[in-house]
Parts: C-alpha cells; sequence; structure tokens
C-alpha cells in the first residue's frame, strides 16, 4: 500500500521491538547498548532525580526532544540524545539524560526506520511504520479543518498520542485518545486531569486501518489535535498478540486488586485512571528492568519529574498484570483505568 514503510519478522508478536534498559550517567559522551535493535523511539526519565521525561524520535530526529510532564514545545538539545545506534543510542553531555552518578532508565521501541511521505489521509504524513508490531511514528501539519492523517499500520491505533511540537506550542497538551473511552473522549498525558469530552479532538470519528480524524483544531483546551499550519508529532498503537495489549479495566479497591490478562508477561505496563471520581490520577509507569521480580513497587510518573517511587505495587505473571493495593491512582472501587502493556521481550 503506498506510503507505508514496512517492518517484517519472522518471530512472533512484532519481532524485537521493545525493550527498557537501565544505565548511569558518566557525564560525558557515551554509548547505551543492549537494546537488542536500532530504536526509533526513545523515552529517557532520571530515576534519582526530580528532571523531566525526554522524549525522541526518528522522524523529528536527534537531539529534537519533547517533554511528557509538561505542555512545552519541541527544543532542540544538541548534547541530549545525539544519535540512534544498531543497538541502542548515544548521549551527550546534557545533565537532564547523563548527569555524572545518576540512575536513568529508557524505554525503547522499534517503529520503521527513516520517514515515508503517507497520503492515504486528507493531510499528508510522515511516517515510521512498524507494521508487525502496531507502532508507528506520525508526523503532519494541521490544516484548522476537520481531516483524517495516515498512520501507516494495518490495523486502527487503540492508543494515539499526539502533541504540536511547534516553536509556538508552549501550553499546548499532549492529547490522548482510547478506544476504550470512544472517539468523543480525550485524556491529558501531562496531566492528572480525568477523561474530558471534545468533538474537536478526533472529529468524533474512530480511527480506521489506514487513518485517524482530526477536527477543526483551535486552542481550545482539547481541541489542539490540528491547529491550522502548526506541526504535529504522533505516536500509534494498536494490540499484537503476544507482544503489546491496550485496554481497560475496573477497579476493586481491595490489596487483591483485579488480574488484567494480557497473554503474555509484561515487561512495561502503563496505567491511568480515566474517571472522575477522586482527585488527580497520575500515569504510573511500571516495568521489569527496575524490578526484576515481583512485585513491581518502583514506580515513575508520566506527568511527573518526581524521581522513582516506591508504591503502586504490581505483579507482572505470565499471561496477566495484578493490582496489589488499593491506591485510587490504580485501584480505585468502581474507578475505571486504560493501560498500555508491551511483552518481556529480554
Amino acid at each position: 500500500m503506498f506510503g507505508k514503510r514496512l517492518i517484517k519478522s519472522n518471530d512472533e508478536g512484532g519481532g524485537a521491538s521493545f525493550n527498557t534498559v537501565l544505565y548511569t550517567g558518566n557525564g560525558s559522551t557515551q554509548s547505551i547498548t543492549g537494546v537488542g535493535f536500532q530504536p526509533d523511539f526513545v523515552w529517557i526519565k532520571s530515576r534519582s532525580a526530580a528532571t523531566s521525561h525526554k522524549l525522541t524520535d526518528i522522524v523529528r530526529g536527534t537531539t529534537k526532544a519533547l517533554v511528557s510532564n509538561t505542555a512545552a514545545a519541541e527544543t532542540t538539545e544538541a548534547n541530549g540524545l545525539t544519535a540512534f545506534g544498531s543497538d541502542g543510542f548515544t548521549l551527550g553531555t546534557d545533565s537532564v539524560y547523563n548527569n555524572s552518578g545518576a540512575t536513568y532508565v529508557a524505554w525503547c521501541w522499534k517503529s520503521g526506520g527513516a520517514a515515508v511521505t503517507n497520503t492515504e489521509g486528507s493531510i499528508t504524513s510522515d511516517v515510521s511504520a512498524n507494521v508487525d508490531a502496531g507502532f508507528s511514528v506520525v508526523k503532519h501539519t494541521g490544516t484548522g479543518a476537520a481531516a483524517t492523517v495516515g498512520h501507516g499500520l494495518s490495523s486502527a491505533p487503540e492508543l494515539i498520542i499526539y502533541k504540536q511540537i511547534s516553536s509556538s506550542a508552549t501550553g499546548k497538551n499532549w492529547v490522548i485518545y482510547a478506544s476504550p473511552l470512544g472517539n468523543t473522549k480525550f485524556m491529558l498525558l501531562n496531566a492528572t486531569a480525568s477523561e474530558s469530552t471534545d468533538s474537536d479532538a478526533w472529529n468524533n470519528t474512530s480511527p480506521t486501518s489506514t487513518v485517524f480524524s482530526v477536527g477543526i483544531g483551535g486552542d481550545a483546551f482539547g481541541s489542539q489535535t490540528n491547529v491550522s499550519g502548526k506541526e504535529n508529532i504522533v505516536y500509534c498503537f494498536h494490540s499484537v498478540a503476544g507482544f503489546s495489549k491496550f485496554g481497560s479495566y475496573s477497579g476493586n479497591g481491595s490489596a487483591t486488586g483485579p488480574t488484567v490478562t494480557t497473554d503474555f508477561e509484561p515487561g512495561f505496563v502503563m496505567i491511568k485512571r480515566t474517571s472522575a471520581d477522586a482527585s488527580g490520577g497520575n500515569w504510573i509507569i511500571k516495568d521489569n528492568k527496575r524490578n526484576t521480580s515481583n512485585p513491581r513497587t518502583k514506580t515513575l510518573i508520566a506527568n511527573s519529574l518526581s524521581a522513582e517511587l516506591t508504591e503502586y505495587d504490581v505483579d507482572f505473571n505470565a499471561t496477566s498484570f495484578q493490582i496489589l493495593n488499593a491506591d485510587v491512582d490504580i485501584n480505585k472501587n468502581g474507578g475505571t483505568y486504560i493501560y498500555m502493556a508491551f511483552a518481556n521481550q529480554f
């Protein structure tokens, strides 16, 4: 199909397309290896210090950074992540990425390498897609009119993470589409807010196997997905058997919380309460490298610059994850939650 760059593999579950790596900063340049593939999207967070999350991808290019915990525009950080390598990535001297003695985690995804032009939507996009792994990185310029954007995958995305990146985009939120919420709802990655309703975010239209929809754009709270003349980066995901799962669950308010079936052993889980039934609600991130055995107690929060916490206990099991406490961020009785999970590949 025109405009799709395919990544194919003989392995089940998308091949080697996700891994978590840990490293210690040295205050100088260093290459981080052990990823197992050349990553196209790297999300870095200091575990030991209260610093921002840093997100870099192949489509925007190295040294181009976004921050998940604020609504800031893209910045150029010459000494941040400076190169993608065949087994990892290279860092400069920027202390948020590589402070001497500080400990870090990097969550790494493989998309499709250099972007190609995609004309399947009414807006032309630049796309790097890993079809087998159900993940693509999409860049497009807003039109301010209801439109569709090609995402390069073979199934409809179940999770879309969308950010206006133009230099004037400070204050423009990370807007989230999650299929359990439907096409009239959105959430904000950089905030604790519960789900909100806005017909402009996704034009009241669910994604298809070729495109996702955006509304009229503008600077309102939730309609920041298609502002005229502004560049946007979009991360699109759908479930792949044995590799990834996106969905929802209901809390029971018990220390023996719900078990969520994934059909694989998770290596990474992010959870967010969607219901407006308690104040706040953080984006909770767990992985199998910061905790190598159950319970997974070590936590980072996508919407916060805080250092690593020890709370929000979760077990990773052979085909599921289970919530182990009654904290409202992950298990309020009657609360509703969305999650994204990736397999334990390495």
